[in-house]
């Protein structure tokens, strides 16, 4: 195997996980570093989804007392029963719209203009939801406003994981951002910031896992055993990095809010923009 074509991998992976659990969209850097490291195709497009398995393994290991009790727990824990199913509820909405309109998506949105745009919209969105955020429940949920209708991941509903799983879908589109839609709308529907992110996580260890099992199943004809080490670099880098985000972040928003995250995506949306249309960098599918 290529050595330059395993860094590629490498570096891939830990864009990966650095980005997969931070509403600054995985995807669309995948695509954007992509084009930049003359890293695509179609063989790429399955290695970027099957990828982030390593960063849900993170996800399962950082969490597996947790993940451990519920297993253990279902039959005869109300509360573990009532855990899974609040995954399941959310898991199905994405299930459904990605088998029916994923391959359109793949076809006319995984490109980097389309991505920088969603970039930005997506950051004005995180603006708004933050600012309404602060005023009802202050600064860091709990100072200066009320509590959060949504404390933590055991306090919520069927509908409120419905409801979830529903603004999830937004994801579909490229340069959205899966935690984005997932944590921002939870906030709008009433999480406090640690639980819409903890939920999050766990939400994303069916959807991503099984979008990776589908996308290498589906495309296993483009695959060749050559291809196995650069897999396993990028799912090793991704794991890696994804724990140490994992852990960053949850100490993160229990002191901060997502407003840097929102000027980023702004900033950066903006910085492919212009450079596309001047021919600064060229940007390729």
């Amino acid at each position: 195997m290529d050595p330059l074509l395993l860094l590629k991998a490498a570096v891939m992976g830990v864009v990966e996980g650095l980005t997969e659990f931070l509403p600054i969209s995985s995807t669309g850097h995948l695509i954007l570093a992509g084009s930049l490291l003359d890293f695509t195709g179609e063989t790429v497009k399955v290695f970027e989804i099957a990828i982030q398995t390593g960063a849900m393994l993170a996800v399962i290991w950082e969490y597996r007392a947790r993940l451990g009790a519920v297993v253990s727990g279902l039959g005869h824990d109300p509360g573990a029963r009532r855990f899974a199913a609040n995954i399941a509820i959310a898991f199905a909405p994405a299930v459904l719209l990605g088998l029916l309109f994923g391959g359109w998506v793949k076809a006319h949105l995984f490109h980097p203009v389309p991505v920088a745009v969603a970039f930005i919209v997506g950051g004005i969105v995180i603006l708004f939801v933050e600012r309404r955020h602060k005023r009802l429940y202050g600064e860091r949920d709990l100072e200066g406003g009320r509590r959060a209708r949504v404390e933590t991941v055991d306090d919520m509903t069927a509908l409120d994981a419905l409801k979830v799983g529903l603004l999830q879908c937004l994801a579909l589109i490229p340069g959205t951002s899966r935690s984005g839609a997932t944590i921002i709308g939870a906030l709008v529907i009433g999480f406090s910031r640690k639980a819409a992110t903890e939920f999050s996580f766990f939400l994303g260890i069916p959807t991503l896992m099984g979008a990776g099992a589908y996308s290498v199943l589906k495309n296993r004809e483009l695959l060749r055993w050559e291809d196995v080490p650069m897999f396993a670099v990028g799912t090793v880098f991704a794991f890696v990095s994804a724990l140490l985000c994992i852990r960053w972040l949850i100490r993160y928003v229990s002191t901060h809010d997502f407003t840097v995250f929102a000027w980023y995506r702004i900033v950066f949306g903006v910085v492919v923009l212009v450079t596309a249309y001047t021919g600064t960098v060229s940007w390729s599918a």
